[in-house]
């Protein structure tokens, strides 16, 4: 348990991040799930509005913390590669 008064208000706010950084997270695997979808049921459009959509969500991700940027890429790239290969 945090003793001083400034370990009680770095606990509450550890508290505070790690709750907006999980629905950060939940955001960007919503976002890849929607592609992974859309691609699953075959429809090319669909997919690729999906990716158009994700992309930004998962840079912007990416660019705060939340993901790595190299898992942020390698996901960039597999639903990329996905909706590539559907349109083909």
């Amino acid at each position: 348990m945090a003793n001083s008064a400034q370990a009680r208000k770095r606990a509450r706010q550890a508290v505070k991040r790690r709750a907006h950084n999980a629905s950060q997270r939940s955001l960007v695997r919503t976002v890849i799930k929607q592609v992974n979808a859309a691609v699953d049921k075959g429809d090319a459009e669909a997919a690729q509005s999906a990716y158009t959509n994700a992309v930004p969500v998962i840079d912007r991700m990416a660019d705060k913390g939340i993901i790595h940027k190299n898992k942020a890429a390698r996901h960039k790239s597999r639903l990329n590669a996905q909706v590539r290969a559907l349109s083909a």
